[in-house]
Parts: structure tokens; sequence; C-alpha cells
């Protein structure tokens, strides 16, 4: 996710200079990108775009400007920048590596729970507490929150430097002042004293404070908010997997033809104009132009076709889609970043760079909450001191508006509504990448579909047989699937495993001979037969009778492929092929309705087969025809119609369009490329997860609010009996943990979702039917 230009930055004059990319560190929330992005648009000529999720900022920039001022800029600001090293050939390394910040939050974290967890079991249960327990909570809390908390610490001060407050601010705030007046409690006041306990009264009462120590609280919201941070930062880490998958979906080697003979070079060293070899089964490595040969290839992936294309001499073809017949021989014409390939992998990346951050609520309302706790705690000091109260009293009210405001539930609003709600969607097949996908979904009224793989089954399905008058169609199914068993087109195999599944055991077939673009012939059972396409029965001087003419031409403008069957001299009938729509798609598309969603189906198949499909499930708008480029286009053009869009899709011509989307939802038995692309996988092929993810992200994302709501309403609360001086450690205590089981206990409702897929519907609820704009 990425956070928009501010409204600033639209008064920068456009550059019409090359982009400059720089890769970020430091940012640790969606404010810290918009205050480099601000910095880096106040300079002369200077239009930045800054992305939180990926850590990079593209900026366009004058010509000849130097990019070590853009560097310059970044570190003023208090955060780190550099330039992309060259690009090496094969993978890269720095991008499949261990993130270092990472490995960072994860030693925090364990550190934090090692040392944090036994300081809490001892300030909450008296019975364990011996003498000088305080001194063993001393000595494990110092490393906890000095240490551990260093990343708040450190992003507080930057806040500071700069004027504003965030999340950082408000723990950092809060956990050193529970510190240092702990100190305060052990080294001068009554705490640190032998057989010093937490007391049971709850009554609320003035204190010196001195008795009291809050070491529990500090190493408690410390450990609990780096364990979200971490979670964070591990999804975050996926956001640059989606363009490494799409480029590893390319050859890594290609056989070219060099003074007559086959040469093994790397991709990287292809060359324009080279020409090079495609066995069966094998990936085209780069765009080209087919030179010799005939087959058919596979470019389902890239197109969205589910039928394979025939191609022959003269023919272009894409890299990265797959031969899946006859031996090629192929000119490059486009290499590198210049492949169809290439292209696609920087459109995700556009796409994820233009996709607006939504801020957390946390940092929203910390922005106005930090300062409002800072300035009670300053009057509460000037008012305790100007009535005449000691100079300790007044100190223990004012730090004790500080620590109350520490947000202990706070810290367990997000991670445990996240925790359970991502963990309760893992069990039923959908995976959530992160708390911001959650907010994608509250305003989505538009679901766009894929049809191969998505609506359909993406694989090729024997139809119905035809056959002509006076012949019997057990016999065409039988001729038909023996002689398509001994060919690899995806047809064949389709109607060779519909024909075993019809009629059973197949014949043997003798004389077999692949006819290039046109079909196979054989003999089957002492008969010369032959099966292709109907330009075949003019070789044979055959003609195809008038009505099964007219039941072929009905057959393919409902979107059929069909195959044309002959043997004895006489045209025994035709078959039919189709990508089959999944038994569970058409009750989809009911519950995609029921939640107010209104559903588009989007496919690079021909118009024909795209409104049979939508016809057969219930859509009523069909867009057919489109490339991957004209997908993004499509989901743009119903975003600037004031359009929330969710993108479902599975191949990777959709990966694009994921990005681009409000809300991706990509189908776990895709490609990689597009699950990397999404913002949710769904596990099973089934499109009803698809709604089940929607109901659930919208379900989390109440909890999460409701949680903050809690948490936040703790802390008003408390700080008036702070600031009048009523603040009883062991009351706060147990308010504390009265609010943090509070919102753990609203986080385990999730755990009784339930999926609409197949269930009664008396196992829904009434929080499954929340509307579309909630």
């Amino acid at each position: 996710m990425t956070t928009s230009a501010p409204t600033d930055s639209s008064t920068q004059p456009q550059s019409s200079g090359p982009d400059v990319e720089l890769l970020l560190g430091g940012m640790t929330c969606a404010s810290c990108a918009n205050r480099i992005e601000r910095k880096l648009n106040k300079l002369d000529g200077v239009s930045a775009s800054v992305n939180y999720a990926t850590e990079k900022a593209r900026v366009s920039v004058p010509e000849g400007y130097d990019s070590q001022q853009l560097i310059s800029t970044v570190e003023q600001a208090g955060y780190t920048a550099e330039l992309p090293k060259p690009k090496a050939a094969g993978p890269q390394k720095d991008d499949e590596g261990e993130d270092p910040e990472l490995t960072s939050l994860r030693h925090r974290l364990i550190g934090a729970g090692v040392l944090g967890v036994p300081v809490i079991i001892l300030a909450m249960i008296p019975a364990l507490q011996f003498t000088y327990w305080q001194w063993l909570s001393l000595t494990l809390a110092a490393p906890v929150i000095v240490w551990a908390g260093w990343p708040f610490h450190k992003a507080a001060w930057t806040n500071l430097r700069h004027g504003s407050a965030t999340m950082d601010t408000l723990i950092s705030m809060g956990t050193i002042a529970a510190f240092l007046w702990s100190l305060y409690a052990l080294f001068f006041g009554t705490a640190g004293m032998p057989g010093m306990t937490h007391a049971f009264e709850l009554s609320v009462e003035p204190t010196d404070g001195a008795s009291s120590i809050y070491l529990e609280v500090a190493a408690g919201v410390i450990f609990f908010i780096l364990g979200g941070r971490y979670f964070e930062r591990r999804s975050k880490r996926q956001a640059g997997a989606a363009l490494r998958s799409l480029m590893e979906l390319g050859s890594k080697e290609v056989a070219v033809l060099r003074d007559g003979a086959e040469t093994l070079i790397s991709i990287d060293d292809l060359a324009e104009g080279d020409e090079f070899v495609v066995r069966p089964g094998e990936k085209i490595a780069a765009d080209g132009t087919v030179v010799s040969g005939s087959s058919a290839v596979d470019a389902s992936m890239l197109t969205g076709e589910s039928v394979p294309v025939e191609v022959s001499e003269g023919d272009d073809v894409t890299g990265a889609t797959v031969n899946t017949g006859g031996r090629l021989v192929v000119r490059a014409t486009r290499v590198g970043s210049d492949t169809q390939l290439a292209q696609m992998a920087q459109m995700v990346e556009d796409a994820q760079s233009g996709k607006a951050e939504v801020q957390r609520l946390a940092d929203r309302i910390s922005g106005v909450f930090v300062p409002i706790v800072i300035a009670i705690a300053v009057a509460t000091l000037g008012v305790w001191l100007g009535a005449g109260f000691p100079i300790t009293a007044a100190f223990t009210a004012s730090v004790a508006v500080l620590i109350i405001a520490c947000p202990c539930a706070l810290g367990l609003a997000t991670p445990t509504a996240l925790l359970v709600g991502t963990g309760r969607g893992a069990q039923l097949g959908i995976l959530i990448k992160g708390p911001e996908v959650l907010e994608s979904t509250r305003k989505v009224d538009t679901v766009v579909l894929d049809k191969t793989g998505t609506v359909t089954t993406g694989r090729m399905t024997l139809k119905n047989a035809y056959a002509a008058d006076g012949m019997d169609e057990q016999e065409l199914l039988r001729i038909a699937g023996a002689l398509e068993d001994s060919s690899e087109h995806p047809i064949a195999r389709a109607i060779t495993r519909g024909a075993r599944e019809r009629v059973g055991k197949l014949p043997a077939v003798e004389s077999f001979q692949n006819l290039e673009g046109r079909g196979v012939q054989g003999v089957v059972d002492g008969r010369l037969a032959v099966i292709g396409r109907e330009t075949m029965l003019q070789e044979w001087s055959l003609q195809m009778p008038e009505a099964l003419a007219r039941a072929k031409e009905q057959a393919e403008s409902d979107g059929e492929t069909a195959v044309v069957v002959a043997w004895d001299g006489a045209v025994g009938g035709f078959l039919t092929v189709a990508d089959a729509v999944k038994e569970t798609s058409a009750e989809a598309i009911r519950q995609f309705r029921d939640l107010g969603l209104t559903p588009v189906l989007l496919t690079g198949d021909n118009q024909a087969v795209a409104e049979t499909v939508a016809a057969e499930v219930g859509i009523e708008k069909v867009i057919a025809g489109v490339l991957p480029q004209d997908k993004v286009t499509t989901i743009q053009q119903l975003q600037d119609e004031g359009r929330v869009v969710a993108m479902v899709g599975d191949g990777v011509n959709d990966s694009a369009a994921l990005a681009q989307a409000d809300l991706g939802m990509a189908m776990g038995t895709g490609t990689d490329a597009a699950i990397q692309a999404a913002d949710i996988t769904l596990v099973r092929g089934d499109l009803r997860a698809a709604s089940d993810a929607v109901r659930l992200s919208r379900k989390t994302l109440g909890v999460i609010k409701s949680n903050l709501f809690w948490a936040f309403a703790y802390n008003m609360a408390a700080i008036p009996l702070a600031a009048f001086g009523l603040l009883n450690p062991m009351l706060a205590g147990a308010a504390m943990a009265f609010s943090s089981v509070s919102v753990v206990a609203n986080s385990l409702r999730l755990r009784g979702f339930r999926s609409r897929s197949g269930a009664a519907p008396a196992a829904a609820t009434a929080d499954d039917h929340e509307p579309a704009a909630a």
C-alpha cells in the first residue's frame, strides 16, 4: 500500500525529466511516508510518490538533477535513502535474502517475551511476590524497556524533531514515564523496601506514588506492540514478491542457433534478432516471430485464453508462454525489459505504487491524543503546584497521567483481532496479508471476476458429441478418443478424458499421423479415421451434412470449440470442448449480490464464450477480449466512476489488475505472481471463498475498531482520576488488565465466524449480514 501525494504537492511543477527510484529506511508508519513525500515535493521541479509498503520512493526530477540532493533531503528528515544497486543477471539476492529490520524485530520480540512476561506475571499475581521481587522485576524489565523498545524511542525522537506525534510517541512517552517513576519509587520511595507488594485495596484515594512501580506496564506494552510490528513487517516484505514471481516465470536459459548449431546460453545474453529453438513443453524465451515449425501455444497465463493458440511460420509469439506441440524456431523481436512479461511486471509495480495508503486508526487518533495527554500532564503539574500541594504529590499526579495514557490495550487491539481473524480465515482457506487490507473491504461495491480458472475450471472439458444421421454416438466417442489419445494437444487430452468417462476402454491406434495445424489421423479397428478442423474434410472430398453444419455453427456461437470426426469416407459427427464453469460459481455470484456487490466478468477470452459463461452463473455485465494492460485500464475506469473495486483472479495476466484494484483476491490454485500481487489469497478453488473473505474482513475490521474504541475509552476515563491524584496502582493495574482482557475477549468472537460455502443458512449469524458500506 502507498501514500497518495499530499495536497501541497499538487502545486508542484510537473517534471518532464526521468524517474529516480530511492530505497528508503527508517519508516515506521504511514505518516513517515507522508513526511518524506512532503519534504521531497518541496524541492524545485520535483514530484515524488512514496510507497510505504515496499519502502521505495519514485521521484520525477528535471534533466541533470543530482540524485544526491534527494538522498540528503530524506536523511535530513530523519530517514535513510539510497539508489538501487544495478541489477545483476539471475535472482536478486537482496530481494530474496533476510531482511535486517525483520531480523532485528524478531530478536527484540523474543527478548521482550522472555524477559517481560515474568515481570507481568509477578505484578499481577500477589502470591508470587516474594521478598525483593520488585528488584528482579527491574532487572528483567530494564532491557525490555531500553533495548527492545529502542525502535519506538528512536521513532518518537524523530517525530519530536519534526513536531509531530504518532503511536510511537505514545508508546515511548508512556513506557519511559512508567520506567523513570518506577526507578524513583524504588530508589527514593518505599517501593524498594523488603516485603513490598501490590496491595489489593481497590479504593480510589490520593497517593504519593512513591510506593508503586509500573514496570509491568512498560514491559507489557513493548512486548505486545513489538509483536504487532513484527507481523506487519513480515507481510510488508512480501510486497515485492509479486514482481519476483512474474520474472521467475520466464526462461532462465535458451537454445540459440549459431552457425547452424544449437548453443545453450543465459536468457540475459539473448539479443534481438537471435533465432532460438523451443521444443514441446518448453517456455518460449522471449517475444518473437516463428521462423519455422508449427504448434499450439498455451498462452492462458498471459492472455486468459482457455484454448491454446495454433501458430506457424510468420506468427508472433510471447515470452513465458508454453509450446505444447511441435518444435519451433523463433526469431527474438523483444528481449529483456522490452518483453511483454517484463512490461507486466512493471505494471504490477506501478499499480501497487498507485494504491492509497490507509493510515492506521491508532496513528490518526494518537496524533490528537498525544498532545492532549501532554497538555493535561503539564496542566495537572501546574494546578497542583499552584494549589499549594507538595512537589512530590504534584509530580505523582502529573506522571500518573502519562502512565495511565500508555496504551496497553491499544497495543493488543489490532494484533489480537488480526491474529484471531486471520487464523480463522486460514482455517477456511482465506489468507489475509495485513491490517491495511481490511480497510479496503469496507466500501467495496463492485467485484470484477476473471473467467478462466476463477469462474471456470481453467481446464478444457468435453461437452457434447453430435453424431451424423445413421452414425452411433458411442462409436463417435470411441474413435475420436482413441485418435486423440496419441496427441499431447490440450483439446485432444480433453476429448480422450471425456471419451473414457463415457464409453470406457478405448481401442488402440495404428499408423498414427499428426497433420500440422489441422488435426490427426490413424487406423482404428481397421478403419482409417481423421479428427480435426473442418478444413480437413476438403482434403478427403467430404461434405458435412447441412443439419450437422447448423448444429456446429450453433455450438461455436455458444462459445464452444468444435472438432470434426470422419471415418470410412464419411463424416461421423463432431465433438465440442469448452472450459467448464465451476459448480459453485453461480452460488458465489448470489452471495456477492447479497453483500451488496455488483459482479463484472472481465476476460481475455472472446465475447461469445464470455457471455455464455456469464449467463450460466448470473452475471449481467461482461467485458471480454481484453489484454492484461486493458484489465488494469478497466479497473481504473471503474474506480474513476466512483466505484470501490474488488478483483478476483488467478493468472499472470491478472496480477497487475489485482494490484490496481482496491481489494485484490487471488485463487490459491492460480499462479504465484497473482497470489503475491493480491491482498487476499483464497486457498480453495471455490469462488464462494471470495464472499467469505469479504465478510470475514469486514467483521475483523469491526472488531479492531471496537477494540480501539474501548482501549481509548479506558485511557480517557482513567486520565481524570490520575489528574486528581486518585490513581491507586492496584486499581490502575486491574483496570488495565480488564481493558486488555476485554479486547482479547472481543477478538475471540471472530472464532465463531462461519463460512457460507455449503453451510446451512442457520450457520450464518446476524453479523454476517453487514451492508457493503458498513
